[in-house]
């Protein structure tokens, strides 16, 4: 290295970019990354773009792609409070998994941003690792993505982290909510707490508490159930269809709560009915609703309440749904009305 370049290198670390740690982070993924790779992905880390090998949708008879881009929020936060980051990779995927899951589609190729003060190449492999496996799970190429070290931007020793999914779908096949009528069944595939959303009421109204101490009403500790890694419902959805369950439409239970995306999904003159006590709530959001002194309506409009995804199904079909996904709960019906959710 010249004297020249030497100079350079250190002026760009004292301005807080270290390439070499950011090119130590790049070599600590890539095996992981690499392990979601099928003969389709032609380029992948290291390029400047990936590329992927569409040929196989020529077999489709219309495939239509399916887009979309979220983060974990401030989960990031409570990871690192408990110095834990081996699971919010993998809840960036499920969520992208089943936002365009919510639309019959089935991934493709996911990309992935991480950004920080300082890259610590360990952390950052670590996080990217939990993105790798997700995708490999679900049979999707986790195709590129960045990792950006940005100096007073963000807060030392946290993160952010977002991601993109591409997916396809048959055009006959989209899921569009557009045949849901008046009498139709929602059933509620379960979550197991808060998934990727609510976590700044969450931590708000616990941050006096110890996260580390084992409660007998949660059956481990706080920052256990925080953690608890976003769900993904993939399986779920193919199992209702190979069964030959009629999907009118489904909805992901995300920022907002029942009360915001099921409304999203629903015909102009219809509206939901959601019946209190039908389904086992996760115990962690009594803790929070008790400590934090959270009115019920406000609960059900920033959390999910233990209800990851809604599905519509015809009401002649319900126990078929349940019997197939016997995880599933009965959890109201769609009425004539206003496009809203009301829980009774």
């Amino acid at each position: 290295m010249t004297e020249q370049v030497q100079r350079n290198a250190d002026a760009y670390s004292l301005s807080g970019v270290n390439i070499a740690a950011g090119n130590r982070a790049t070599d600590l993924m890539a095996q992981a990354v690499r392990s979601t790779y099928g003969a389709e992905v032609l380029a992948g880390i290291g390029a400047f773009g990936g590329l992927y090998d569409a040929s196989a949708l020529k077999n489709m008879a219309a495939p239509v792609l399916v887009a979309s881009t979220d983060g974990v929020g401030t989960k990031t936060k409570v990871a690192a409070r408990l110095g834990r980051w081996e699971t919010i990779g993998q809840d960036l995927v499920n969520h992208c998994v089943n936002d365009i899951l919510v639309q019959g589609a089935r991934p493709l190729f996911f990309l992935d941003y991480v950004a920080s003060s300082r890259l610590e190449p360990e952390q950052i492999a670590t996080v990217v690792g939990g993105v790798a496996a997700a995708c490999l799970k679900v049979g999707c190429a986790l195709l590129g993505g960045e990792t950006a070290e940005m100096p007073s931007v963000y807060e030392a020793g946290e993160i952010d982290l977002a991601g993109m999914i591409v997916g396809v779908v048959e055009r006959e096949r989209i899921i569009d909510g557009s045949r849901i009528r008046a009498g139709d069944a929602l059933l509620a595939l379960p979550s197991n707490g808060l998934h990727t959303n609510g976590y700044s009421l969450a931590r708000r109204a616990l941050a006096e508490l110890d996260w580390s101490k084992p409660l007998s009403e949660l059956g481990g500790t706080i920052g256990e159930a925080l953690l608890a890694v976003h769900q993904c419902y993939l399986g779920e959805i193919m199992r209702l269809q190979v069964a030959g369950v009629d999907i009118r439409g489904t909805a992901h239970i995300t920022g907002g709560g029942v009360i915001d995306n099921l409304p999203r999904v629903l015909p102009a003159d219809t509206g939901a009915v959601i019946r209190n006590g039908t389904w086992a709530v996760p115990p962690i959001f009594a803790l929070i609703q008790e400590v934090g002194g959270v009115a019920e309506a406000e609960m059900f409009h920033v959390f999910n309440m233990g209800l990851g995804m809604i599905v519509v199904v015809p009401p002649e079909q319900a126990d078929l749904a349940r019997q197939t996904v016997p995880e599933a709960s009965l959890v109201g019906e769609i009425v004539r009305g206003e496009k809203q959710v009301r829980i009774v």
